[in-house]
């Protein structure tokens, strides 16, 4: 029985076979007025995969390493998973922690950056899951957005080395590194952060630390998994647009490194490794994808690390330790959805 304070995975969560398909992207689009047509769309993505998306998966291999690390060095914290849109619920998660006594967590989204999609709406989820749960629901701080630790850039360094090394070597050293994230309404990525537009220059600074760790200067930030009316500008350009824009200027090669992701789920899977590998091939570009940090060893012990800073000194310390100059965690007015959003803008297939 766990008592006092705990850890938390907070993810976006995906189906597990073919009958979970629809009812899981009814969730993730729910008041949001998108029609079946597309949700079938999209849901022929995963029917490719079986009907599954990777992403729990992952946060079970995940949690599991996160128990052996925390029982090595501490926290001695028991280790809990919720999701914000399938099995297992966050409110579900938040009442079992209750009902063993906890009565607050630390928690971990796995998204790195700020923008509402990957910060703001996994907040929001967390207090409409506490409000579920009611007065004995557990007091739940989210880490900061975290893609500046060393330990997260580190993972994708040595993983574009990889993937670079896996080419011929007659195009290894002149390959383009071109750095993904999934796309995001631009009003949105306007609101982003404390002060507006943080979540590309965030993107942008990943991207710059992993290239001159690969002693390179030249790079390109490109955007993948788009949905929502063609009308409605998101961040540019598309993966495909980029490779079509390299293949154009003369580039033979390309080493694709997705720093907008923590696993390889559907975002990575489908868009990276069938369609812009497909446009790759069509265009004579050799491709490579470097691996997201998944259980790496070091982003593991990030997270041990940034819940014993939580365990030993609360907020500050973990925003200290996040090189956060605001030196507290997210604010209440951060990471907005956008004045433009519409109906149907989210994350949808994880």
């Amino acid at each position: 029985m766990a008592t006092g304070s705990a850890f938390l995975l907070v993810s976006f969560g995906g189906p597990e076979g073919p009958d979970d398909v629809l009812p899981f992207l009814r969730n993730v689009t729910a008041g949001r007025d998108v029609p079946d047509s597309r949700l079938a769309e999209v849901a022929e993505h995963y029917y490719r995969f079986g009907g599954v998306s990777p992403i729990n998966a992952q946060c079970r291999d995940l949690l599991g390493a996160i128990e052996k690390e925390f029982a090595a060095g501490g926290p001695g914290l028991p280790v809990y998973w919720g999701n914000r849109n399938w099995r297992p619920y966050l409110a579900d998660t938040l009442r079992a922690m209750a009902d063993d006594g906890v009565e607050r967590a630390v928690a971990l989204a796995t998204s790195a950056y700020s923008s509402f999609s990957s910060c703001r709406q996994y907040l929001d989820d967390i207090d409409r899951a506490r409000a579920k749960v009611g007065a004995g629901a557990p007091e739940v701080s989210k880490i900061p957005p975290y893609y500046r630790h060393p330990a997260f850039v580190s993972c994708f360094t040595d993983a574009a080395a990889r993937a670079l090394a896996s080419l011929p070597a007659s195009l290894a050293a002149d390959a383009e590194l071109v750095f993904t994230a999934h796309s995001i309404p631009e009003s949105m990525s306007a609101a982003s952060g404390p002060g507006g537009g943080a979540y590309p220059a965030q993107l942008a600074h990943v991207a710059g630390q992993v290239a001159a760790g690969l002693r390179r200067t030249s790079w390109q930030l490109a955007y993948s998994s788009r949905s929502g009316p063609p009308a409605v500008p998101w961040l540019e350009p598309d993966i495909s647009d980029c490779l079509a824009g390299l293949a154009q200027a003369g580039s033979r090669a390309v080493c694709v490194i997705p720093i907008g992701f923590v696993s390889d789920h559907m975002e990575v899977i489908f868009d990276l490794d069938v369609e812009a590998a497909q446009t790759a091939q069509r265009l004579g570009l050799a491709m490579a994808r470097a691996a997201t940090p998944g259980t790496d060893p070091r982003f593991v012990a990030m997270i041990a690390s940034l819940a014993r800073e939580w365990e030993g000194g609360g907020a500050r310390k973990v925003a200290s330790a996040l090189g956060d100059e605001q030196a507290g965690f997210c604010s209440a007015g951060c990471c907005a959805a956008g004045a433009g959003r519409l109906p149907g803008q989210a994350w949808a297939r994880p």
